[in-house]
């Protein structure tokens, strides 16, 4: 059945819905309290670190194995180490991730493997997963607390989280939980965004801690698809239903969504390689090339405008017109941080680069 066809929104009534939606939340749960599917964003007397607008980029040349798709697992430890101190500065991994995650959540990871279906590469790598679920369990969440989640089985072994056998890799502790969600499993009451039906999935949901973990590539539609993306159109029931006009407000009026912004609390994004063109899948391995970085903040929309930055510079390289002479400015990001969820300005910007 077709979706109806949805008026496209100003940006005041983007703004106005979005603070409208905010002020109806705080309401209801003040007033009943917060219903039982939408667990409490922070332990009693957590309080997580949140830096708009800071950035830090760890870049090493030489990470990837001698297949030059994946990464070396010492130089995934290393930059996500030195990362997370330059980020928090705290040198202790465990005392980094405790600023974000507290020993009583349920933390959920969220990958990208879409590119990494069907023997593609272009995904987020297992050795990065790994690393962060190490930090995760160093601030003291045991391994039966998180859970990695992706839409599908071949996403999961997209990014090697599963093996050929749809089995979780004999890397990852034997009782953390991985879990794909095929568009269908959420229990929240359905709500209303961009004038469309849609509920979160479960191991969404149930966690009240989120790890965002996304990848760098042209997109089709949107134009550029990174941090945001990869938690609005990876965590519903219906992602296609939200690709009318560029998906743009789609993305940004997801994202600013309560459940959402009380819930993602990192993002750690896998820069080792980067898709320039033809994405999302990864179809054309000439537009793939090495980027040999890891990117963290708070903020997924200084993260996507600089992800939008590296694919049109990388597009400029290779004769390639931008992405908005290309007719996909991304211009969710825009309207992302218009909506207060973070810094679009890329003069505000404090992009914190380091090289190994």
């Amino acid at each position: 059945m077709s979706q109806p066809r949805r008026a496209l929104l100003t940006r005041r009534s983007l703004l106005g819905a979005a603070l409208a939606s905010s002020a109806a939340v705080a309401f209801a749960d003040k007033a009943f309290g917060a219903p039982k599917r939408y667990p409490a964003s922070a332990p009693a007397g957590m309080v997580r670190l949140s830096m708009p607008g800071r950035v830090v980029k760890v870049h090493k040349a030489g990470t990837l194995q001698s297949n030059g798709l994946w990464p070396e697992p010492a130089a995934a430890r290393e930059m996500l180490e030195r990362a997370m101190s330059e980020l928090t500065g705290q040198s202790d991994l465990g005392r980094a991730f405790g600023l974000f995650v507290h020993k009583d959540d349920r933390v959920a990871i969220k990958p990208n493997g879409l590119g990494g279906r069907n023997g593609a590469t272009m995904a987020s790598n297992k050795e990065l997963i790994l690393e962060i679920v190490r930090g995760v369990m160093a601030a003291g969440v045991p391994a039966a607390h998180i859970t990695i989640y992706e839409q599908y089985d071949k996403f999961m072994r997209g990014c090697r989280v599963f093996d050929d056998d749809f089995k979780l890799e004999a890397a990852f502790p034997s009782d953390l939980n991985a879990v794909v969600h095929n568009n269908k499993d959420a229990q929240m009451d359905p709500i209303n965004v961009s004038g469309v039906s849609t509920r979160f999935v479960r191991p969404f949901t149930e966690a009240t801690a989120v790890i965002n973990v996304p990848v760098m590539k042209d997109h089709g539609i949107c134009g550029y698809t990174g941090a945001m993306k990869n938690i609005t159109h990876g965590s519903i029931i219906n992602p296609q239903s939200f690709h009318d006009h560029g998906i743009s407000p789609q993305i940004a009026e997801l994202y600013a969504q309560e459940i959402v912004k009380t819930r993602v609390v990192l993002h750690v994004v896998d820069g080792f390689k980067v898709m320039y063109d033809g994405g999302p899948s990864d179809k054309n391995a000439k537009r793939r090339v090495p980027h040999e970085a890891v990117y963290v903040s708070t903020d997924p929309v200084a993260l996507d405008i600089l992800g939008w930055q590296v694919v049109d510079g990388l597009r400029k390289d290779n004769g390639l017109p931008s992405l908005a002479e290309a007719g996909r400015e991304p211009t969710y990001i825009r309207i992302a941080g218009e909506l207060g969820l973070g810094v679009h300005d890329r003069g505000a910007i404090a992009l914190r680069e380091i090289a190994l």
